[in-house]
């Protein structure tokens, strides 16, 4: 599976470094036994929520199952050493449960909780025995004291885990440099050590992503053969379909009600309207139903299109650059040029950070020691699926000054995170600031075109990657985290 490097143009903030996200506030007043109670621990809680995707709801099998226990002694308090006699053990537990508890239900992940903490090497064994039984998809293993005899049982755990995706959760007071040496290279073992309670909530959507990655689908669009093929960093499932599809389903498209509704936001909704014509944003709301209609019918949670040579050969004349901005938008894949490999980075953002990438042409300035990146689909969803829409213009395809392209203004001064999936499955990481938005014309290339001062790069031509993407925020740690969970090798930009 060749990466498709043609030259062509489309374009795809929680500032802390791995902040949960929609972060809810929790005052631990009650023990173990009342969550077990109340069905939080014990049995394993099987919490649902919808995640509002679209087709992804029948696209998916099942969901992820997720075990998860505590390490530390059977006492009711501490004496000397940390986390110290001041430190209420099953108060926190509750806590560590209840964050737990939310992130799954909010994540749609059915949580196994363990009411007991494992205080003995024999626990550690019997875990192991039953995960090698009935493996789950994610573990999560909360260490509860710094007691120098507890801290094998994590080590313990992570060397005999096999594949599955572990979490070893160290709140300040229960480690030191040393304990946290064992842990360090062990496959797809993230140890957080943190202050930050909230932080399993961050944990948990890592353990979800992972398993999303493996269960999403993706639509390629291209050639003349229906196949799958599996991503090797990912496990995510590459449908391609002929690229005659998109055409057929294309002509038989209406200008229906929905249709009409569409373009009128897409005007309504713009700063201006520079070259389209009411026809051409009734073509760009067309694209948008098009991509669902195959994406509900082919079971996937994005889509990716040789539109290049569709516009070259005058196959169509609207490209589907609005309709790749609003799935981007909507927490969908909406990807240029049959990239899948830019597809999978796109979906990965979406659901580890919770907004979208700009997937762009990587052009380096030379004089200002900077990368500019342009293409011609910018989501406006910078901040958030939540948040507030950047404002956008609308224009031409600068390519062929057809159909309509949306030029989204990014916020200058703003961090911002660069990622890419490399040829052998590594992730790219670097990051930058928003240095400045640029025209076109008077430049040439695609409408959205913005510039990053890049940090620690000292040429932009050592940047790696092509259509990368373009993050607001800064989520490098993030990244560095999920991909030790999952067992992905991360490579500086330059």
């Amino acid at each position: 599976m060749a990466r498709n490097h043609s030259h062509g143009h489309d374009h795809p903030h929680c500032r802390g470094c791995c902040g949960p996200l929609d972060r809810r506030e929790f005052m631990a007043t009650v023990g173990l036994t009342t969550l077990a109670a109340q069905g939080i621990l014990g049995s394993g809680t099987a919490a649902r929520a919808a995640t509002g995707d679209g087709p992804e709801a029948a696209a998916k099998p099942a969901r992820p199952r997720v075990r998860a226990v505590f390490l530390h002694p059977k006492t009711e308090r501490y004496w000397m050493g940390w986390p110290g006699a001041g430190y209420d053990i099953k108060a926190r537990d509750a806590e560590f449960a209840k964050y737990m508890t939310d992130a799954a239900k909010e994540l749609d992940v059915e949580l196994e909780i363990d009411a007991e903490p494992i205080a003995e090497l024999a626990g550690v064994d019997k875990l192991l025995a039953e995960c090698k039984k009935s493996p789950p998809d994610g573990m999560i293993a909360v260490v509860g004291a710094l007691c120098p005899e507890y801290w094998p049982h994590a080590d313990k755990l992570a060397a005999g885990k096999g594949d599955v995706p572990l979490v070893v959760f160290t709140p300040m007071g229960t480690s030191f440099t040393g304990h946290l040496q064992a842990t360090r290279k062990i496959e797809k073992c993230f140890v957080a050590a943190t202050q930050d309670h909230s932080w399993l909530r961050t944990g948990m959507r890592m353990l979800r992503t992972i398993w999303d990655m493996k269960n999403t689908r993706l639509c390629i669009i291209n050639g003349e053969v229906t196949r799958d093929d599996v991503a090797p960093a990912t496990g995510t499932i590459l449908h391609w379909i002929p690229l005659s599809r998109w055409t057929d389903e294309l002509a038989k498209q209406e200008e229906t009600d929905e249709v009409k509704a569409l373009a009128k936001e897409f005007a309504e909704t713009a700063e201006k309207i520079v070259e389209p014509d009411r026809q051409d944003i009734l073509n760009a709301a067309k694209n948008y139903f098009v991509a669902r209609r195959i994406m509900e019918a082919e079971k996937c949670q994005g889509i990716s299109l040789n539109c290049l040579d569709l516009v070259r050969d005058r196959k169509i004349f609207c490209p589907p650059c609005m309709a790749w901005q609003r799935l981007n938008d909507e927490r969908s894949v909406g990807c240029c040029e049959c990239d899948w490999n830019a597809a999978i980075a796109m979906r990965l953002c979406s659901l580890l950070t919770g907004r979208p990438g700009f997937q762009q042409d990587p052009a380096p300035n030379t004089v200002n020691g900077t990368l500019m990146g342009a293409h011609c689909s910018s989501p406006r969803k910078l901040r958030g699926f939540g948040g507030p829409s950047e404002p956008c213009i609308l224009r031409s395809h600068s390519e062929s000054d057809v159909g309509v392209a949306p030029q989204v203004i990014w916020p200058v001064g703003e961090p911002v995170t660069v990622i890419d999936f490399d040829e052998k499955g590594r992730l790219i990481l670097g990051t930058g600031e928003v240095a400045a938005n640029i025209d076109t014309p008077p430049c040439g290339g695609c409408r959205t075109s913005v510039e990053l001062k890049m940090d620690h790069v000292e040429d932009p031509r050592d940047c790696k990657g092509f259509h990368q993407l373009f993050i607001l925020g800064r989520h490098d740690r993030l990244f560095r985290a999920y991909c030790k969970l999952a067992g992905i090798d991360v490579v500086p930009i330059a």
